[in-house]
């Protein structure tokens, strides 16, 4: 099979003639190839983290009647927290598959062939790794405790505001503390409920079952609470003893906090670097407090790292993956990933319980795949693989 580059490829090859000006077409070259890949792969990482939340949002809307502005307002809030991990994955993508498809067209081997080392095509991608990295830090340090707390408050308000729509015919509502309720018919308008069955579970040691012919409800914003006016219903309890009391009445007025209303608590996740740093300095903060705090505060910029680690080893691997194709490359970068977060997480685990330091579990991860991705890059300058280590060994044995 005869190789035939392309147009773009051609015109390239050409312009390296001029040595003035073959760095700067290559860097160019190699930027645009990874840039493009890298939007394709933020968006579908993006989208697969988000479908995972997107079944609830959108049964905020069918179910609560909540305005799809305002579900599009909380995945806004949601976006941050996602794009600290998708960041760094599209650069591993994009720069594995980049580097695949230039070498399986041959086109690494002309670079070679034209003087340019390996070592030269590294800057183009160091580049985009730095411009990936600056903007991780950013929505780590910056976009994801302003996202997670407005996402907080603005679930709240949501609460508050559309808590009597939640309320549907013939089905049995169970998200209210405590309480189960069931309406036979229900008008969306004026919130008029007929044959109403509650079970108040509130107070374990006296249950109520409670009947009425119709009721009205409603909500109040500023106290995050919901008020159930119930009329000609009876009421049926039981005491600790067995005894049983029947209650009939006329009107009959039930209040269920939805919401707490004392001040927001926010995880560590929503707290600045500041908050973080005081959190883990401060004497009134218990042990497992303080590991949480350490261990979030070099999450925010082990992540944004990731990304230089990421790119360092992606040109390697993507380099020897030319007789593999795009599926290889992308199944190789799944797994990078896989091993990764999965070492990640659990030394992450051992950090918050004070069994390892935060430091150094938050680091290590970066630590061992720079490593790595330094040793596959020095095999790949010598043109050598991973399998010509292994064969000598192979033979030995």
């Amino acid at each position: 099979m005869v190789w035939k580059p392309s147009a773009a490829f051609t015109g390239l090859a050409h312009s390296c003639i001029m040595p003035p000006m073959k760095n700067r077409i290559i860097r160019l070259y190699l930027i645009r190839e990874i840039a493009g890949i890298f939007l394709l792969g933020l968006t579908i990482f993006t989208l697969v983290l988000l479908m995972g939340r997107m079944v609830k949002l959108m049964e905020m809307v069918v179910a609560n009647g909540v305005p799809l502005p305002d579900v599009l307002r909380l995945i806004g809030y949601l976006l941050p927290s996602f794009l600290v991990l998708t960041i760094p994955m599209a650069l591993l993508l994009a720069v594995l598959l980049a580097f695949g498809r230039l070498s399986a067209d041959n086109e690494i081997t002309i670079f070679k062939s034209s003087g340019l080392s390996l070592a030269a095509l590294l800057p183009p991608v160091l580049t985009c790794a730095v411009a990936a990295g600056l903007l991780t830090l950013f929505v780590s340090l910056v976009a994801v405790p302003w996202g997670n707390t407005g996402f907080k408050q603005f679930s709240l308000e949501i609460a508050r505001t559309y808590s009597a729509a939640a309320i549907k015919e013939r089905i049995f509502r169970d998200d209210l503390p405590g309480i189960v309720m069931y309406v036979d018919q229900y008008d969306e308008q004026t919130h008029q409920m007929s044959r109403v069955m509650i079970q108040d579970e509130r107070d374990p040691a006296r249950p109520l079952t409670i009947f009425a012919r119709n009721g009205v409800v409603d909500s109040d914003e500023k106290t995050g609470s919901m008020r159930i006016l119930l009329r000609n219903g009876s009421i049926h309890t039981q005491d600790s003893k067995g005894g049983y009391r029947l209650i009939a009445f006329g009107d009959y007025l039930l209040t269920t906090e939805l919401t707490k209303t004392g001040p927001l608590v926010r995880s560590e996740q929503d707290l600045g670097v500041g908050e973080l740093l005081q959190a883990a300095r401060s004497p009134e903060s218990t042990a497992q407090r303080r590991n949480k705090a350490l261990s979030e505060l070099h999450s925010r910029f082990a992540f944004p790292a990731a990304a230089l680690v990421f790119a360092i080893l992606a040109l390697p691997l993507g380099i020897s993956n030319r007789r593999s194709g795009k599926g290889a490359g992308f199944t190789a970068s799944i797994l990078v990933l896989l091993v990764y977060y999965v070492l990640l997480s659990f030394l992450r685990t051992l950090a918050e319980k004070g069994s390892f330091p935060p430091a150094l579990a938050l680091w290590l991860p970066n630590l061992l795949f720079l490593v790595g991705g330094l040793g596959l890059f020095r095999l790949a300058v010598q043109e050598r693989s991973l399998r010509d280590l292994l064969l000598p060994a192979r033979r030995t044995a």
